[in-house]
């Protein structure tokens, strides 16, 4: 367990760039890109504990729960980030993924000062969204050491809910506090301790992971098509009539005329052209295959 701040991996000074304040543009430029390209590769590293936090949120959700991200800072920004795509992207209610920052949602775009101190404020905020034994919590902090996650995930474990703590160093004392420690580790930043940078953007791939992986293994897409995008304007029905047209070879006025008939929903336009049955049949079916398109189809 890293006690002092100056042995975290995301505080050290990073050798390679210390003179990059007398560089020109182009290579304070190369710097950066030449460090963000070590974030894949050890992200790549993690991704055995991120299978086992994917497994959980669907074991959650299947069972009624929820995907709770909470953090503070940038970590509870691109939490909240993730949540709030999920609703247009996979057509989930916007309860079902749910995002928690230190702060409240005034955070988002000026910081609150102490609340992510606050270990109290962890768990009221939980409290505040009636957290059960069914849902899954994943406390993300670069540092590994924000109050306010150590807080949410005790409170989570005592509550009997799935934890998952996401960290950018190695021995973090929010792994202490979870059933599931993702610590991934790219290294000290560009900027000497800018999480913001590497490890923001380690945070961002891992979250897009736990999400979408999580959607898919629900029945979310079909291939890779998200055959539930939530047509909520022009440019996701033109989206949704796309896929149509890919997964059933029809032409756009039919997927168009199929949309509407389906009430805009993509799934089971699907079902309804490959199948040649009414709207009611094709939810019946996907109501059966738990909604997988590919086994409403083909049973």
């Amino acid at each position: 367990m890293n006690d002092n701040v100056y042995e975290l991996s995301t505080e050290k000074v990073n050798e390679k760039t210390v003179e990059i304040d007398t560089a020109d543009t182009g290579e304070i430029l190369r710097m950066m890109n030449e460090e963000d390209q070590k974030v894949a590769t050890a992200v790549k590293a993690v991704i055995p504990e991120v299978e086992k936090a994917v497994d959980a949120v669907v074991k959650s959700i299947d069972a009624g729960g929820r995907l709770i991200y909470m953090g503070a800072g940038t970590s509870g920004r691109l939490g909240v980030l993730d949540a709030v795509e999920c609703p247009p992207t996979f057509s989930v209610d916007s309860e079902v993924v749910v995002g928690l920052m230190a702060g409240g949602e005034k955070a988002f775009v000026k910081a609150v000062e102490g609340a992510e101190d606050d270990e109290g404020l962890g768990a009221a905020d939980l409290k505040g969204i009636s957290l059960t034994d069914k849902d899954t919590v994943v406390g993300i902090a670069a540092s590994g050491r924000t109050p306010y996650v150590i807080g949410g995930l005790r409170f989570a474990k005592e509550a009997g809910a799935a934890t998952v703590a996401l960290s950018c160093n190695r021995g973090a004392k929010i792994s202490d506090e979870a059933e599931i420690a993702i610590e991934v580790d790219a290294g000290p930043e560009a900027l000497t301790g800018s999480t913001r940078l590497k490890a923001g953007t380690a945070q961002k791939m891992i979250l897009n992971m736990i999400s979408t992986a999580s959607m898919i293994k629900l029945g979310k897409a079909y291939g890779n098509l998200m055959v539930d995008v939530n047509v909520s304007n022009y440019k996701l029905e033109q989206r949704a009539i796309g896929i149509i047209c890919s997964v059933t070879g029809a032409d756009k006025e039919t997927a168009a005329a199929t949309l509407k008939e389906a009430q805009h929903e993509v799934k089971a336009s699907i079902v309804m052209i490959t199948l040649g049955c009414g709207y009611g049949e094709a939810k019946s079916r996907l109501e059966d295959a738990n909604g997988y398109v590919r086994l409403a189809i083909e049973k």
